[in-house]
């Protein structure tokens, strides 16, 4: 079996939602250098023509601020994807980039429905679902952290704005679940301790010569010479070597700060 090689950052990790992001901005300097509108090429639920927005909407956005809400959090939750599972990184965010659509489009309002956050929404529950599942400990830190500066994503799941789309909100909070659940396989080796492997032997260990059979933390004795002998030469006396141990022990001064 192919062992897993450690994570290390490389420059396409950010790269790509960089990219993604810069494509949603460069949308929105068309539509206000030009003065057009381009939210007809947003989702339409239950249309056949709304079908379009499956691949345009995340990119059209309706103001300045809906735009910069949703960078930030592409950008972060973006590279963490590409970071901590680079082996299957497109396969989620191409699934969930058209399931979330798909999905929108069948439990949307008769609205037009634009705007990254539903991709947001996936990543972000991507991240968490799949960090709890795993059961591995750098992926479960980013569970935490996702939930710790996101977890307020979670009321705009429901109908609280006639304004936002909280459609789009749940549908991709449920993609990135499935997703979660449909990729079981955890991309980040469980690394393992000294201790915790099957060929670590306790008396070999210089460590817990400093422990007794009872746990007791225990000083151990000074080293006493060595002496190693040598066979002498026919006609010579025995030579005798000396090879000293000097171990140091560190004492915290009892004089004041000041005088140091």
């Amino acid at each position: 079996m192919a062992t897993k090689k450690p994570l290390e950052f490389t420059l396409d990790v950010i790269c790509y939602p960089l990219l993604f992001v810069f494509m949603a901005w460069v949308v929105f300097w068309v539509e206000t250098r030009f003065k057009v509108n381009l939210n007809y090429l947003g989702i339409l639920p239950q249309k056949i023509e709304g079908l379009r927005g499956v691949i345009f909407a995340p990119f059209i956005h309706s103001s300045l601020k809906h735009l910069f809400n949703n960078s930030i959090p592409l950008v972060v939750l973006g590279t963490a994807l590409f970071y901590f599972y680079r082996t299957i990184r497109w396969k989620v965010f191409f699934l969930g980039f058209v399931l979330t659509g798909l999905l929108t489009w069948l439990i949307g309002r008769p609205a037009f429905h634009i705007g990254g956050s539903g991709i947001v929404y996936l990543l972000a529950s991507f991240l968490f679902f799949k960090g709890i599942f795993s059961k591995q400990y750098q992926l479960t830190a980013l569970a935490l952290v996702v939930v710790f500066v996101y977890g307020s994503l979670l009321w705009y799941l429901f109908p609280i704005d006639p304004k936002i789309s909280w459609e789009g909100h749940l549908s991709g909070f449920l993609v990135g679940l499935v997703l979660a659940l449909l990729f079981k396989k955890n991309p980040v080796e469980n690394k393992k301790f000294e201790w915790e492997k099957d060929t670590y032997k306790e008396e070999e260990d210089e460590f817990m010569n400093y422990f007794d059979e009872d746990g007791n933390f225990i000083e151990l004795p000074p080293q006493e010479e060595l002496i190693e002998e040598t066979e002498a030469p026919a006609g010579e006396e025995l030579e005798t070597k000396k090879r000293v141990s000097i171990i140091y022990t560190y004492k915290k001064s009892s004089k004041p700060d000041s005088e140091l």
